[in-house]
C-alpha cells in the first residue's frame, strides 16, 4: 500500500484534490503517511467471493477472474473481499472500467472520468476516500475527483448520534408529513455548518416551515396585488422603463450583493451560509421592508402600479430560482402559479440571475440600515408604551452630524409613512409639561412626545439597561485597545476598526447619559 499511497498524498498536498473543510487534510495525511498493508479478506456471509481456488490433490493455487476449467477438482476460497475492495473502484467501475485496452474505446469512461465532486462522511476518509484516490491514480493515472465535501452527522439535541437502539431519533417521514418536505430539507441545511455535526430537535423544523410560509404568503400577496392593475407589462419592461427611486436603488444593491454572497458560499461549499444569506434577504429585506415600502409607492403612485408590482415580481421570481436547490417543491409550485403556460417547463431548467457589481452600493446599504434602525426604534417606543401604531405623532430627531441630517432629509417621506408620523422635526424636544419617550440610535437622538403615557418607568428602565450594555461593551473595547499583545499582532485596519467602534460607543454613551440626566 505504501507505493500506492505516495502519489495519493502528493495530489492532496499540491491542491489537485481539495477537502472541505480543510482540517480533514491532517486526518488524511496521518493515515496515508502511516499506511499499512491491506488485509482484503473477510469472514462474512455476503460479498464478492475471493477468486482463488485450491487444487484438491496438489494444493496448487489458481487465481483468475474466471474459474478453472476442471472446476470439479478445485475448491474456491470461502472468504469474501473486504466491502471497500469493490468500493475503492467505484469511480471507475460505474463506467464499465475493465483495466485493459478496451478502456480506450470506452466512451463513458473517457467522457465522465474523472468526476468533479464527492460528498461523504468524515468517518470514512481512509476506508473509502483515500482508497478511491489511490486506485484512480494507479489504474488510470488520473485523480477520481477534485473536490471532497465532508457533510455533517445529524445527532440528537444532546449531541448523541441517533440510533434505533437508543430511540433518540426523529422519523423523517413523520416530520415531512407534519411540517412539509421542503421545511425539513431547508432546516437541516440551515443548521448544518461546514464540518460540524447537527444537533437536531423536532421543534427546529419550524425554522423551515415558517420561512416557507413567509415565502408563500409573499407570492400570494404579489399575485393579488398584480390583479388590481389591468395593463399587462412584463417584468422585463418594468425593469427597462421604470425610473428608480431610493428604494429601488437599495433593493437593487441588496439583491446583487445577496447573489454575490450566495455564489461565494456555494463555491466554498458553505451551504448553510448560503441558506442563511437567502433567509435573511427574503425574510427581512424583501418581505418585511421592500414589500412594505412597495405598498407606500403603490398608494402614492397608482398610475405606475403595474411597473412597481412587476418589478417586485421580477425580484420574487429571481428569489425562487436561487432558492430552488434548497426548497425544490414549493419554489416549483410558486413558479408555475406566477405565470400561466409553464405546465411543460420546470424551474430547475431556469438560469439563476448573475450579480452585477456595478449595482452594489455598500454605502447606500449602510445608510438604509440606519433608516431601518430609526423606524424600528420609533415603532418600539410606541409599542412598549401602549401607544397605538395608528396614532400620529410628531417625532423630534436630533442628528449628530451633517451626514445624519442629510440622511433624514433624504428618507423623510418613508420614515414618516413607515412610522405613521404626523411630522418629523430636526430639533430636540424641550416641553417639560409633556411626557416624552426617547431613544438613541447611532448618531440620532429620538424624542417622541407622549401626552397620554402616564407611566414612563418602562421607557426609563429600557434607557438605563441600554446604558449598562454600552458601558460593558465599551469597557471590553478599552481593554482590547490597551492590550499590548493585541496591538502588536493585529493589523492596522483591524485596530482602526476597533477604535471606530470605541468612538461610536463613547458618543452613544454620552447621549444616553444626557437623556437620563
Amino acid at each position: 500500500m505504501k507505493k500506492l499511497a505516495e502519489p495519493a498524498i502528493e495530489v492532496v498536498r499540491n491542491g489537485e484534490i481539495r477537502f472541505y473543510p480543510e482540517r480533514y487534510i491532517k486526518v488524511y495525511f496521518h493515515w496515508m503517511e502511516n499506511i499499512r498493508d491491506w488485509c482484503i479478506s473477510r469472514q462474512l456471509w455476503w460479498g464478492h467471493q475471493i477468486p482463488i481456488w485450491y487444487h484438491k490433490e496438489t494444493s496448487e493455487i489458481y487465481c483468475e477472474i474466471t474459474p478453472p476449467q476442471d472446476i470439479e477438482n478445485w475448491t474456491q476460497d470461502e472468504d469474501v473481499l473486504d466491502t471497500w475492495f469493490s468500493s475503492w473502484l467505484w469511480p471507475l467501475s460505474v463506467f464499465g472500467w475493465s483495466n485493459d485496452e478496451s478502456d480506450k474505446e470506452n466512451k463513458n469512461l473517457q467522457y465522465y472520468y474523472p468526476t468533479d465532486f464527492l460528498s461523504t462522511g468524515p468517518e470514512i476518509i481512509f476506508l473509502w476516500v483515500a482508497r478511491m484516490i489511490m486506485s484512480g491514480l494507479e489504474y488510470t493515472g488520473k485523480i477520481p475527483f477534485s473536490d471532497v465535501y465532508f457533510h455533517s452527522t445529524i445527532r440528537d439535541g444532546k449531541g448523541v448520534k441517533m440510533s434505533k437502539t437508543l430511540g433518540n431519533y426523529s422519523d423523517a417521514i413523520e416530520l415531512m408529513e407534519k411540517y412539509g418536505t421542503d421545511a425539513l430539507r431547508f432546516t437541516i441545511i440551515y443548521i448544518a455548518p461546514l464540518g460540524n455535526d447537527v444537533l437536531f430537535e423536532e421543534e427546529k423544523t419550524q425554522i423551515g416551515r415558517n420561512f416557507i410560509t413567509k415565502l408563500w404568503n409573499a407570492g400570494r400577496f404579489l399575485l393579488m396585488t398584480k390583479e388590481k392593475f389591468s395593463e399587462n407589462i412584463s417584468a422585463n419592461d418594468a425593469i427597462n422603463n421604470y425610473k428608480d427611486d431610493l428604494i429601488d436603488v437599495w433593493m437593487e444593491s441588496r439583491f446583487n450583493s445577496t447573489l454575490q454572497n450566495a455564489e461565494k458560499y456555494l463555491k466554498e461549499y458553505k451551504i448553510n451560509e448560503y441558506s442563511k444569506t437567502l433567509y435573511n434577504f427574503v425574510w427581512s429585506d424583501f418581505c418585511d421592508w421592500y414589500i412594505e415600502l412597495m405598498k407606500i409607492k403603490l398608494n402614492d403612485n397608482p398610475k405606475n402600479g403595474n411597473l412597481i408590482i412587476n418589478k417586485a415580481l421580477y425580484y420574487f421570481e429571481s428569489i425562487l430560482k436561487i432558492l430552488h436547490p434548497v426548497i425544490p417543491y414549493v419554489t416549483e409550485e410558486l413558479w408555475h402559479v406566477l405565470e400561466d403556460g409553464r405546465d411543460d417547463k420546470s424551474i430547475s431548467k431556469e438560469i439563476i440571475a448573475e450579480y452585477d457589481t456595478s449595482k452594489i452600493n455598500n454605502e447606500f446599504e449602510k445608510k438604509f440600515e440606519e433608516v431601518k434602525e430609526i423606524v424600528i426604534s420609533i415603532r418600539n417606543l410606541k409599542a412598549t408604551n401602549g401607544i397605538p401604531a395608528s396614532k400620529k405623532l410628531t417625532a423630534y430627531i436630533l442628528p449628530g452630524d451633517e451626514n445624519a441630517s442629510a440622511l433624514l432629509a433624504e428618507f423623510n417621506t418613508y420614515i414618516l409613512k413607515l412610522c405613521n408620523l404626523e411630522d418629523i422635526k430636526i430639533e430636540f424636544f424641550k416641553n417639560e409639561e409633556v411626557n416624552y419617550l426617547n431613544s438613541v440610535v447611532n448618531k440620532f437622538e429620538i424624542c417622541l412626545p407622549a401626552e397620554d403615557v402616564k407611566d414612563l418607568s418602562s421607557n426609563n428602565e429600557k434607557v438605563k439597561k441600554e446604558l449598562e450594555n454600552i458601558e460593558s461593551y465599551l469597557s471590553a473595547l478599552n481593554k482590547k485597545l490597551t492590550n499590548e499583545n493585541f496591538l502588536a499582532k493585529a493589523s492596522e485596519s483591524v485596530i482602526n476598526a476597533e477604535r471606530k467602534k470605541q468612538e461610536d460607543a463613547e458618543n452613544k454613551l454620552n447621549k444616553l447619559r444626557k437623556l437620563i440626566k
